[in-house]
């Protein structure tokens, strides 16, 4: 696959090339790069591009490469300006490539960016120019044993008091009340914003008494027995498959775990919004998904084509679709709501989006140091070496690090 990554970059040069037999200037064909490697996401996404493109009179030339591997990838080719016509980024990765200026404003083709949650916008925003567009986007809720919470007499938690209390009573041996992915990368980070956020601490300042608080309601779940001392080390994908295998009543997830929950007939589960400091506050969790763009390139004419496509990547009728497919949420108000009417259980991740934040939308190109003081933080503060004040101030000095 490697060297065919290389030669669908190289192809596209990303200069004038007009597509095989094509008379001069006239585009026929151009490239896209995505991080879909797994099916069915690759052919799905496949399909959608190839319908996109006839849209826009082209033929997509979709190239994906593992997630580990785009950014290195599009930096390496940012600088000759040798990238795709259209390129997939996760949004956190907006701001890092837009700063490089390898990618163009989309207002200059004339793509309506409105009708977007605001915090969906701005995880395509750069400097105040919108560069990147994303058709759906995902976050986080908490999915509950529906049977193990009716045994129990415990009703879904909706404070951080009721979330103890909950997990407390949950918990058995062999069964802990709840879990989160508290590792040591930014998925470890991405599931504490919920937390930090919700109780109004800031990535901008860390060592804050709000932020304190926080980190110190997994403290205390882990303490007191409700929480696995192992969420130190699970990745989502493990606090799933302790959810299903009924070793935890309660977890932290996304709705990318509906369709594997889905298959098992015996597990009764549902969701809620994560769990707030008080009564009548709204969660503010963090926005996943990814934005796509169109690159610089010598070619204005396969700019203005991948603009087309783009555009059509995010019409209402293709969130709709890939929402379907995919158990995300339209990133249009009104098509989410549409489709949380449709499928009761993406309700709550379709509530949270209107109020989620990107991650990038305080610090920019700075998000990843913050990113990495948050879970530094976590670790140090759950394996009890630091108190979360000092974990925090530690983790503030890494943010601001140079």
């Amino acid at each position: 696959m490697t060297g065919t990554i290389a030669l669908a970059l190289a192809a596209t040069g990303c200069g004038g090339g007009t597509g095989a037999g094509s008379a001069p200037g006239k585009v026929t064909s151009i490239t896209a790069l995505d991080y879909y490697t797994d099916e069915p996401e690759h052919s799905q996404w496949g399909e959608i591009l190839t319908s996109c493109g006839k849209s826009a009179g082209v033929r997509v030339e979709q190239t994906s490469v593992p997630g580990a591997s785009l950014i290195p990838k599009v930096l390496q080719r940012a600088s000759s300006r040798t990238l795709p016509d259209l390129l997939m980024l996760d949004n956190p990765d907006l701001q890092q490539i837009a700063q490089t200026g390898a990618l163009t404003p989309l207002g200059q083709y004339g793509i309506n960016s409105g009708g977007y949650a605001k915090g969906i916008l701005s995880a395509g925003t750069y400097n105040g120019k919108v560069y990147g567009l994303a058709p759906y986007v995902s976050t986080i809720a908490l999915f509950y044993n529906k049977d193990m919470l009716a045994k129990a007499g415990v009703a879904v938690p909706r404070t951080w008091d009721e979330l103890k209390t909950a997990a407390a009573r949950l918990t058995r041996p062999g069964r802990y009340g709840m879990a989160v992915d508290a590792n040591a990368t930014f998925e470890g980070t991405w599931q504490f914003l919920p937390f930090l956020w919700s109780n109004g601490g800031d990535e901008k300042h860390l060592d804050t008494p709000q932020a304190a608080q926080a980190l110190q309601l997994w403290v205390d779940l882990v303490k007191s027995g409700s929480m696995s001392k192992s969420v130190l080390n699970w990745t989502q994908a493990d606090v799933h498959d302790q959810f299903v295998a009924g070793r935890t009543a309660m977890m932290i997830n996304g709705p990318w775990r509906i369709p594997a929950l889905d298959k098992d007939r015996n597990l009764h589960w549902g969701v809620a919004p994560i769990p707030v400091p008080r009564t009548g506050q709204t969660p503010v969790t963090p926005l996943g998904g990814e934005v796509w763009t169109v690159p610089q390139s010598a070619s204005r004419a396969r700019q203005e084509k991948a603009a087309r496509v783009l555009a059509c990547l995010n019409s209402s009728s293709t969130m709709l679709a890939l929402a379907e497919q995919h158990f995300t949420v339209p990133s249009r108000p009104a098509v989410a709501a549409q489709y949380a009417g449709q499928v009761p259980s993406m309700a709550a991740f379709a509530k949270s989006v209107e109020a989620a934040r990107s991650r990038t939308g305080e610090l920019g190109v700075r998000w990843p140091k913050a990113a990495t003081g948050m879970y530094t933080a976590i670790q140090s503060a759950l394996t009890g070496e630091q108190t979360p004040e000092e974990a925090l101030r530690h983790a503030q000095r890494i943010a601001t690090s140079n």
